[in-house]
C-alpha cells in the first residue's frame, strides 16, 4: 500500500496500487518474462509498455526500477523480481522521490530540448541506484526532432542506464524507436479479475457492497482498473458507504438490465406496441436512447456469443439476470441475431445526429420489430429453389416442364436465342452469352471456346437443354482458350451502333440539341407489323428500329 498523509483522503486507485509483481493483475506474461530476464541476468537497456488507459503502464515502469534497484533490507540483495520494499531504494521509488529514477510526462514536455536534459545526465553514473532509469510516460507525444535526439543514445546507453517508455498510442512512435526497445503489451483486465478486485479493496475498506452492482462498475470499467476503482470511489460517496445495484444504476445512467432483455424479448416477437413501452418506461427512469441502444448491442453480441460457445453461459463475469435471460432467448438463431446487430450499429450513428435522440430510438426499433421476423436473403434463396425450375446456370432438370420438339431447327446463333427466350431459360442464356463464343454453330453441332470462369455445370446443362428440347443428340466440341467476340459482347456493338443511328433521325437529333445534356438510354426494336399495329405518336415511330432495315 502506498504512503498516505493520515489527514487526507486518498483515492482507491493511488491508494490500492499495486507495489509488487504479485499485485500486478492480468500481465503474467510480461511478469514471466522479467522473472527469467532478471534470473538469468539478461535485462535489456529499454522497455516500451502499451495498453489502454488505466491497466498499470506506469506502475508496471516503477515495479521494474523498483525490482532492478532493491538491495533487500540488509543491503546486500541484487535484482529481484519480488522487491523488498523495506530498503531506502524502494521507499523512494515508490514515493516518487528517488533522484535516480527520473519520471518524465511526455504530454507536457515533448521539445528536443527537453529530450537533451536527459540526454546530459546520462553520462552520469547513478547516485544511489544499481542502474539510472528514465520513466518517459506517453512517449508519443514526443516530437519527430525530439525522437531522433533520442535514438542514438537508445541505441547504445551506458551501462548504468534503463529505459522505460509508456503508451497508449503505440502506432504514433516511430519504428526507429520501436526497433531499439523490448515491448510489452499490457492486456485489459477481463470483468471477472476487476469485481475480485473490487471485492478485496471493499472488504479492506469494510464497506458492504452487492456482487451485481460490482459487475456493473467493471462491465463500465472497460478493462481499465484506475476508471474501475474511480468509479468505485464515486458509487461509495453516493450510497454513503454501502454499494448496491440501483445506486451504481443511477450513477452510471444505466438502463435497467432486465428491462432491456424484455424489450430484446418483444424486439424478437415482432411487438412492437410493447416495446415502445418499455423503452418510454426505461427513458422515464433516465436511461438516455444511445445507452438504450447500446444495451441492444451488448445483448446482441451476448446471446450470439452464447449461441457459438454454449459454455460461455457459465461465465463468471455474466450475473444470473444475464444467464436466465440468455437461456430464454438462446433459441434465435445467428442470421436473425446478425440482422438485428448491422440494424442496431446502423442506428448508433444514425442517433447521434437526430435532433430528438427518443423518436430516433423509436423508430429504429420499430423498423427492427418489425423487420426480425421476416426470413432472411439466403432463406428467400432457398425457398425461391425449391419452387423454381432453375438453377444458377440451369439445371439438368430445369426442361420437366419443356415438351421436345423435332421439327426445331437451330442453324444460327440467332435461331437459339429467339428460342432459349420462348423457352424461358434466361439464367442459362445469360451465361452462353458471356462465359462462351460460338466458331461454328450448326443444328445438332457446336464448335465453342469456353471461358476458364464458366459455371463447371454450363455445358451439361447445355446440353440437356438442347436435347430434350429438340429431340436430337447435339455433339460438342469445346476449345478452352481465351474467348473469341461473345454473343454479349455482339449485342453491346449493335445496341451502340443501334443507338448511334437513333440519334440521327431529324425529330430525334432535334430533341437532342434542344435539351442539353440529354441521350438516349435505351430503346425497343420492333417489327414493322408491330409498329404498324400501335397507335404511337411520331417521335416513337422515329424511334423504334425496324428489325428489317437494321443494315441502314
Amino acid at each position: 500500500m502506498a504512503e498516505e498523509n493520515n489527514n487526507q483522503y486518498v483515492a482507491l486507485a493511488r491508494k490500492y496500487r499495486p507495489q509488487s509483481f504479485e499485485d500486478l493483475l492480468g500481465q503474467d506474461a510480461l511478469v514471466q518474462t522479467l522473472t527469467n530476464a532478471i534470473k538469468n541476468n539478461r535485462l535489456h537497456h529499454a522497455y516500451i509498455l502499451t495498453g489502454i488507459r488505466g491497466v498499470g503502464k506506469t506502475t508496471t515502469a516503477r515495479l521494474i526500477a523498483k525490482a532492478i534497484n532493491c538491495i533487500g533490507p540488509d543491503g546486500n540483495g541484487g535484482p529481484t523480481i519480488h522487491p523488498c520494499g523495506e530498503c531506502e531504494n524502494c521507499k523512494a521509488i515508490a514515493a516518487d522521490r528517488h533522484m535516480d529514477v527520473i519520471e518524465l510526462d511526455a504530454a507536457s514536455k515533448t521539445g528536443v530540448d527537453d529530450i537533451r536534459e536527459i540526454l546530459d545526465g546520462v553520462r552520469y553514473k547513478p547516485v544511489n541506484a544499481r542502474y539510472k532509469v528514465y520513466i518517459i510516460d506517453e512517449v508519443h507525444m514526443l516530437s519527430k526532432s525530439a525522437f531522433n535526439a533520442l535514438l542514438k543514445t537508445l541505441e547504445e546507453p551506458p551501462a548504468h542506464v534503463k529505459f522505460i517508455f509508456a503508451t497508449t498510442e503505440i502506432r504514433q512512435v516511430p519504428v526507429t524507436i520501436l526497433s531499439r526497445c523490448q515491448r510489452f503489451d499490457l492486456q485489459r483486465l477481463s470483468v471477472e479479475i476487476l469485481v475480485n478486485l473490487f471485492e478485496k479493496v471493499l472488504k479492506a475498506e469494510k464497506i458492504s457492497y452487492d456482487l451485481q452492482a460490482l459487475q456493473m462498475v467493471a462491465r463500465a470499467a472497460d478493462g481499465s482498473a484506475r476508471d474501475g476503482l474511480s468509479m468505485l470511489d464515486q458509487a461509495i460517496v453516493l450510497g454513503n458507504g454501502n454499494i448496491d445495484a440501483e445506486t451504481v444504476k443511477n450513477m452510471l445512467g444505466l438502463a435497467d438490465r432486465q428491462q432491456s432483455f424484455a424489450v430484446y424479448e418483444k424486439l424478437l416477437e415482432g411487438d412492437i406496441a410493447e416495446v415502445l413501452r418499455l423503452v418510454h418506461e426505461l427513458y422515464t427512469n433516465g436511461a438516455t436512447p444511445m445507452l438504450i441502444l447500446q444495451d441492444m448491442v451488448d445483448i446482441t453480441h451476448l446471446l450470439a456469443k452464447v449461441k457459438i460457445l454454449p459454455e460461455f453461459i457459465n461465465d463468471a463475469s455474466l450475473s444470473e439476470t444475464d444467464k436466465e435471460m440468455c437461456k430464454k432467448l438462446c433459441s434465435a438463431p445467428i442470421s436473425i441475431l446478425s440482422k438485428i446487430w448491422q440494424m442496431l450499429i446502423k442506428g448508433l450513428s444514425e442517433i447521434q445526429y437526430a435532433s430528438v435522440q427518443i423518436d430516433a430510438l423509436e423508430m429504429i426499433l420499430m423498423r427492427i420489430a418489425y423487420s426480425a421476423s421476416l426470413p432472411t436473403p439466403a432463406d428467400l434463396l432457398k425457398e425461391l429453389k425449391k419452387k423454381s425450375t432453375i438453377t444458377d446456370t440451369g439445371s439438368s432438370d430445369i426442361l420437366q416442364s419443356n415438351v421436345a420438339d423435332n421439327s426445331v431447327v437451330l442453324d444460327t446463333t440467332a435461331d437459339l436465342v429467339k428460342f432459349m427466350t420462348a423457352k424461358k431459360q434466361p439464367l442459362l442464356l445469360f451465361a452462353i452469352k458471356n462465359d462462351m463464343s460460338f466458331k461454328e454453330f450448326k443444328d445438332g453441332y457446336l464448335h465453342i471456346a469456353l471461358s476458364d470462369k464458366a459455371d463447371k455445370n454450363l455445358i451439361l446443362n447445355f446440353r440437356t437443354f438442347l436435347e430434350k428440347t429438340t429431340g436430337k443428340v447435339w455433339k460438342f466440341d469445346i476449345d478452352y482458350e481465351p474467348l473469341g467476340e461473345t454473343l454479349a459482347f455482339q449485342e453491346a456493338k449493335e445496341f451502340d451502333r443501334d443507338k448511334k443511328n437513333i440519334s440521327e433521325y431529324p425529330l430525334v437529333k432535334a430533341i437532342l440539341e434542344e435539351f442539353n445534356g440529354a441521350k438516349i438510354e435505351t430503346f425497343i426494336r420492333k417489327s414493322i407489323e408491330e409498329a404498324e399495329n400501335e397507335e404511337t405518336d411520331g417521335f416513337d415511330t422515329g424511334a423504334m428500329l425496324n428489325e428489317n432495315e437494321e443494315e441502314e
